[in-house]
């Protein structure tokens, strides 16, 4: 058995994003089936925090992998799309040239 040192987050490579955006979609599917759902959440809850943990590792992967589990868990909190933010996170702080966030200004006329 392979045990994943939790500070060591830059060995592990960047999932793809495609199955970051069909595990959030497996995640919102209890959405579709009124009160059958949210029962659906107690299977499908420990095994994203385990897919969390495994696809990212480290501390991200630990600490996002318990709140993928509690996301899943609670009822109505489904819709966050956690494996595609973590995606987006990981994918700015492993870009070589990392940007500053810009914000866009609307003038009112």
């Amino acid at each position: 058995m392979k045990i994943l040192n939790p500070a060591n987050t830059q060995n592990k490579p960047l999932p793809h994003l495609a199955i970051c955006i069909l595990l959030d979609a497996i995640g919102m599917l209890s959405f579709s089936l009124p009160f059958i759902g949210e029962f659906s959440d107690v299977i499908w809850a420990p095994l994203s925090g385990l897919i969390y943990f495994r696809m990212f590792g480290g501390k991200m992967g630990l600490f996002g992998g318990m709140f993928s589990f509690l996301e899943e868990i609670l009822p109505f909190t489904d819709i966050i799309p956690t494996f595609t933010l973590s995606w987006l996170l990981r994918y700015r702080q492993m870009s070589k040239d990392p940007k500053p966030l810009q914000t866009i200004v609307i003038k009112a006329k």
